[in-house]
C-alpha cells in the first residue's frame, strides 16, 4: 500500500486502519523457520486465551502437573511454556524468567501470537483479550498475614520506567499513589518515575471473597485471597 498527502488530513480511524493492514516486517517480528515466535518457539494455535505466568522456568512443570491433559511443551533459553486442560478449560502456563526486560517480551511476543497473522504478518483485525494471571513469591510487611498465605495484589508498582515506553501507558498510571510515594521516599529527580497499575476489575472480582477465613480486605494494594 502506497501512501502519500499529508497524513495530518486523515482522521485517527483512518490512520488506525492504515496500520492495521501494513504488513509487520521481519525487523520488527521474527518467525522462526517452524512458524513459531522467536524466543518462545510457541505456534500460534499452541497457546490458551487463559495464560499463568510464573518467573522461574522450573515452576511450569509444578503448576502444569495439576493439569488433566496436556497437549504441547516448549523450552527455549528462560521459557518455558506448557498447555493443557484443567476441569474443561485450556490453559497455558509460561515463564518469563527474572526482571522486566524478559516481561516484557513475553507479552509483546504473546500479542502477537494471539492478534497477528503470522501468514500474512498483519494485525488482525478481530482483536483477542489474554487473561493473564502471574504468581510468584512475595514478602509482607502486615504483622498479621502469616507465612504460607496467598495474596493477590490489586496494584503494582514499578521502578523501571518501561511502562513510559508503551502507548498510552500515562492512561494505566496510578497519578495520586505515584505521587505520595516519591514524597515519602524523598524520590531524585534523577531516577525514573515510580509508577503504580491497578490489576484489571474482572480479574480482581474472582478473587473477592474466596478467603476460607472469611477475611476479604480489599487494601491500597493487596488483597487477601486465602489462608496459608
Amino acid at each position: 500500500m502506497e501512501i502519500s498527502g499529508n497524513i495530518a488530513n486523515f482522521g485517527q480511524t483512518t490512520i488506525q486502519t492504515i496500520f492495521m493492514f501494513m504488513r509487520i516486517p521481519e525487523s520488527e517480528l521474527i518467525i522462526n523457520p517452524d512458524g513459531t515466535v522467536f524466543h518462545l518457539h510457541l505456534l500460534p494455535e499452541e497457546l490458551a486465551e487463559n495464560i499463568i505466568l510464573v518467573g522461574d522456568p522450573s515452576r511450569v512443570a509444578l503448576v502444569s502437573a495439576f493439569f488433566d491433559s496436556v497437549e504441547s511443551h516448549r523450552e527455549n533459553r528462560e521459557f518455558f511454556s506448557t498447555t493443557g486442560t484443567y476441569k474443561g478449560k485450556r490453559i497455558t502456563v509460561q515463564s518469563t524468567g527474572i526482571g522486566t526486560d524478559t516481561v516484557d517480551i513475553v507479552m509483546a511476543e504473546l500479542d502477537a501470537l494471539a492478534n497477528v497473522d503470522f501468514a500474512t504478518r498483519e494485525i488482525k483485525q478481530q482483536k483477542k483479550t489474554l487473561n493473564l494471571l502471574r504468581i510468584g513469591t512475595c514478602g509482607a510487611v502486615q504483622p498479621d498475614i502469616p507465612l504460607g498465605a496467598f495474596i493477590y495484589s490489586e496494584i503494582s508498582i514499578g521502578c523501571d520506567g518501561l511502562l513510559a515506553w508503551y502507548k498510552d501507558g500515562e492512561k494505566l498510571m496510578l497519578k495520586d499513589y505515584e505521587a505520595a510515594f516519591k514524597a515519602h521516599c524523598g524520590w531524585k529527580d534523577g531516577l525514573a518515575s515510580p509508577y503504580f497499575v491497578k490489576a484489571g476489575e474482572e480479574m480482581t472480582s474472582r478473587f473477592r471473597g474466596t478467603d476460607p477465613d472469611g477475611d476479604d480486605r480489599l487494601r491500597s494494594g493487596l488483597l487477601r485471597a486465602a489462608g496459608p
